[in-house]
């Protein structure tokens, strides 16, 4: 079961625009499958799951494994991985 929805005072600015407009989030919704469909991010997101498989972490939650600068794979918290190279206001 999905948990709770939270309420519009408790989500940030993006995520209330989503809800209250489901005609903008269908088509942000489009663009990220189109975006999934990519070569590139197939082979980026296979290389990430062949990592976890290896080190038997696939499917248990836990670190995630990034991509350094140099082209290794290292385990790094999901919250520091996935804040880098996002915009900012």
């Amino acid at each position: 079961m999905a948990p709770k929805k939270l309420p519009l005072s408790k989500i940030k600015k993006s995520a209330r625009n989503y809800r209250k407009n489901p005609k903008s989030r269908a088509k942000k919704n489009a663009a990220q499958r189109a975006r999934n469909k990519l070569k590139i991010n197939k082979k980026y997101r296979a290389e990430l799951n062949r990592a976890r498989r290896k080190a038997k972490q696939y499917g248990k939650g836990g670190k995630d494994f990034s991509h350094t600068k140099r082209g290794t794979l290292v385990r790094e918290n999901a919250s520091k991985n996935r804040a880098r190279n996002r915009g900012k206001k």
